[in-house]
């Protein structure tokens, strides 16, 4: 993200947007230019981890612990935390244990066009009620 290369600026640039009411991610955390540095001088909301972390997670211990370790920061920093590329039950399974806030990805959910999603989520609400 052009962004981040000046971090004072894209400090005042996302206060500008949370002052509107918007939710700001940092995403892709934990690989290419998403750095701890950025979470400690950026005023996000969610912590988007990395998928390369998250797949297969459940029988690597080392992104367990690397996972883990991402979760208790941001949680230190007051940041929801949301888990890219989940694509089976044991991933999510092992990302519950771990304290992770949301999941993403085939398992959860496929894309599909808005007015599906739309629809389904009023299909949804009507079955709660």
């Amino acid at each position: 993200m052009v962004a981040l290369g000046e971090l004072g600026v894209s400090a005042q640039w996302i206060e500008e947007l949370r002052s509107k009411g918007l939710k700001v991610a940092l995403d892709d955390f934990g690989s290419g230019f998403a750095s701890y540095a950025y979470l400690r001088h950026l005023p996000l909301d969610i912590l988007k981890i990395d998928g390369s972390f998250i797949s297969g997670i459940e029988n690597d211990p080392i992104n367990q612990a690397m996972v883990g370790s991402m979760r208790q920061i941001a949680g230190q920093l007051g940041l929801l935390t949301v888990a890219e590329f989940v694509e089976t039950q044991a991933s999510l399974d092992c990302l519950r244990r771990l304290g992770i806030d949301y999941a993403q990805g085939y398992f959860v959910g496929r894309p599909q066009p808005l007015r599906q999603l739309a629809d389904d989520a009023r299909r949804h609400d009507t079955q709660e009620a």
